[in-house]
């Protein structure tokens, strides 16, 4: 592509029109006539590496300050937005040739998002769906390694889901990704905003911040669908500009659920909207996923969708791999495994199991290493709330002692009278629960959810699927016979 062709006017340089060979944010991927946008990063300043890309060939850098490189240095205000245009316009603008949908919020994000693909396919539409656990071209499974993709890939990504025939994306967008623009020029037809609760202030500081960089989503949507059970969604519809409309538990909000009934295999409540009512049967179990429900249908509701077509694609949805999943077991006691990793999430999946749980409930949770201290003891409380018993082990540890991350959570049960185990080996951990469990109890097992890997030391990744955990520990946890009571307790 020309020089001038790729700009489109969005910056001016005295450089002359020639062609551009292709262009990266990475100085370790600078071939000869690339453009290299110099990124201000958390530990890397794009900047320090522009004078070594020129060198390697690069036809022009993005700068944000003058370096003194003469006309091969294109400056602007924002290298990132700058580089977000530039990717558009690469691959011919792919973000103007879909619908999108886009989902922030701490939780709920993975379960809406695929609830709104399978709604969408349903109505005879070709989905995309980009998210935690995959990225997804209709059926056709995409690796992912962050939940918003850089903007480079993904605008890669919109250009095969085009050409695949999708005419909608519906797309989880973190914090992450919008603090960093990595959205791009990606405009969104409808934003949906669930919670904020305690969770990645290791990267944004404090809670101000966090609800900033959520907040961003909706300067890039045409109508917000938001939960103002929570008191950021309840601020978010004072300071944003475009039209919203609201969702939550009671009559306060325009569309909000009524006479709700969970169940170990599915929840029925009544959605009602403008003095209508609507009967809804679900597979999903738990309030946090009849506010989910609530999230996937006004979603719809706002693009044009009629409720007489979205409840009955409601009702056949089955769920998310790794959020409240059952594992199957020929036992007398139930595995759960969720993605809790919060204290909020934590909270709403065991208060929805206990309403349900004839027996005692128990859960099983580390926190990640390298992130957020100050909620490992808040993560303790949460899960005392409604466990009768805690097995606290490692999660992801990364560069940390798991040892010296379970000291961090154990100063949160200092005063709780909950009893608890410390099993430091996570599968030793998922052995014990399950050889402590007695009849009708529940095993929920929080944090890793869909993952089937550990993050060690040094970023090595290693396989652990609890789903696997699960089934190799059975042969350990035999049935017991009518009235018999396991010798462990």
């Amino acid at each position: 592509m020309q020089l001038y062709a790729l700009l489109e006017g969005n910056a001016a340089t005295a450089l002359p029109d020639q062609e551009i060979t292709g262009l990266t944010d990475d100085s370790r991927k600078v071939r000869q006539g690339m453009v290299f946008a110099c990124i201000r990063g958390e530990h890397f300043d794009g900047h320090s590496a522009a004078e070594d890309a020129l060198a390697k060939g690069a036809a022009a850098v993005l700068v944000d300050h003058d370096l003194g490189l003469g006309d091969r240095q294109i400056l602007t205000e924002d290298t990132r937005k700058l580089y977000g245009k530039l990717c558009a316009a690469w691959f011919d603008h792919p973000e103007r040739k879909m619908h999108f949908i886009g989902v922030t919020g701490t939780n709920g994000k993975t379960t809406i998002t695929s609830l709104l693909k399978h709604i969408l396919t349903d109505q005879g539409h070709l989905v995309g769906l980009i998210g935690t656990i995959q990225n997804e071209i209709g059926d056709q499974p995409v690796h992912t390694e962050n939940t918003t993709p850089f903007v480079y890939d993904l605008m890669e990504l919109y250009v095969r889901m085009a050409a695949a025939g999708c005419t909608y994306v519906v797309m989880e967008v973190s914090s992450f990704g919008l603090a960093q623009q990595r959205i791009g020029e990606t405009h969104f037809d409808v934003g949906v905003f669930t919670n904020l609760t305690q969770d990645h202030l290791d990267y944004h500081g404090d809670m101000e911040h966090y609800y900033q960089a959520k907040k961003l989503l909706f300067d890039h949507c045409s109508h917000a669908v938001i939960d103002i059970d929570d008191s950021y969604g309840q601020r978010l519809t004072q300071e944003i500009s475009c039209p919203y409309t609201t969702y939550g538990s009671d009559s306060s909000a325009d569309y909000y659920a009524d006479a709700m009934k969970l169940r170990a295999d599915g929840t029925t409540f009544w959605l009602c909207h403008a003095h209508k009512s609507y009967m809804l049967q679900t597979h999903l179990t738990g309030m946090f996923n009849v506010s989910n429900t609530l999230a996937a249908a006004v979603a719809c509701a706002a693009l044009g969708i009629s409720m007489k077509r979205i409840l009955p694609s409601l009702e056949t949805c089955t769920g998310v791999r790794g959020r409240s999943e059952v594992i199957p077991i020929d036992r007398d006691f139930t595995v759960i495994c969720d993605y809790a990793h919060t204290p909020d999430a934590v909270e709403n999946i065991l208060k929805s199991v206990k309403e349900y749980t004839k027996g005692r409930l128990i859960c099983l949770f580390g926190c990640g290493g390298n992130r957020d201290v100050t909620k490992r003891p808040k993560m303790a409380m949460a899960a005392a709330k409604y466990a009768d018993l805690l097995v606290i082990t490692s999660d992801n540890p990364r560069d940390e002692s798991p040892e010296a991350i379970i000291a961090d959570i154990l100063t949160g049960l200092e005063n709780s009278p909950v009893p608890y185990e410390v099993v430091v080996d996570r599968k030793a951990a998922i052995l014990r629960s399950m050889q402590l469990a007695q009849p009708d109890d529940v095993i929920v097992l929080a944090g890793k959810g869909h993952e089937d890997y550990q993050v060690l030391p040094h970023g090595v990744h290693i396989h652990m699927d609890e789903r696997e955990i699960v089934r190799d520990c059975l042969p350990l946890v035999p049935k017991r016979q009518n009235g018999e009571t396991n010798p462990e307790n």
